[in-house]
């Protein structure tokens, strides 16, 4: 059986083994006035599959896209090529700022192949790598929300990494939607902002 979590209305969320991860990840589903959209899927439910579109935060994160058969598959231009060498057809490479399906808009995080994205309607920031949650690896801790490990920043730094996440703290968030470990379904703003000090 495949759980799908309804987070908030029209946003649901899954999880699935990774194997190399070697850990549960996140995935998850849009309906916006674009169609239908899912965010880094990993192996959705039947009803999931054949997405108007599907988004990736980081190409890590292409997982079994070409497997859902999208119309439409998005990435960042950092990550568009990293995607077609892992046989995912970019049909959309954007730049943060540029329009998104749905409404979505993209920011550039300090990890130069990463985007998050914001769902405006159900206000919440979705991430791929750069925020983890509760539980997750590598070091699973309690803590609601924490950054990455600085190695995975490349030659960025944590600090780099906190100013490029500010511009949330202008937004009203309520989720923020991780892949890896626990999302943070409330009070959204207060954890970023701890976190980014």
């Amino acid at each position: 059986m495949k759980l799908v979590n309804e987070l908030a209305p029209k946003l649901r969320r899954w999880t699935r083994w990774h194997e190399e991860w070697e850990d549960e990840v996140a995935a998850l589903a849009v309906e916006t006035s674009d169609g239908l959209i899912l965010i880094d899927p990993i192996d959705p439910p039947a009803e999931l599959r054949g997405p108007d579109h599907v988004l990736v935060t980081v190409y890590w994160h292409g997982r079994t896209t070409a497997d859902v058969n999208p119309k439409r598959v998005w990435a960042s231009t950092r990550s568009a090529q990293p995607l077609r060498n892992r046989r995912i057809d970019v049909t959309d490479a954007f730049r943060a700022g540029d329009e998104l399906p749905g409404g979505i808009r993209a920011f550039q995080t300090a990890r130069a192949a990463e985007v998050a994205f914001w769902l405006p309607e159900q206000c919440a920031i979705v991430v791929g790598d750069v925020l983890l949650g509760a539980g997750a690896k590598p070091r699973p801790t309690s803590e609601p929300l924490r950054l990455c490990p600085e190695r995975w920043l490349g030659k960025a730094t944590h600090e780099e990494l906190r100013e490029s996440l500010r511009p949330f703290l202008d937004l009203p968030v309520e989720r923020i939607l991780v892949s890896h470990g626990e999302p943070l379904l409330g009070d959204g703003k207060r954890a970023l902002a701890e976190v980014l000090g």
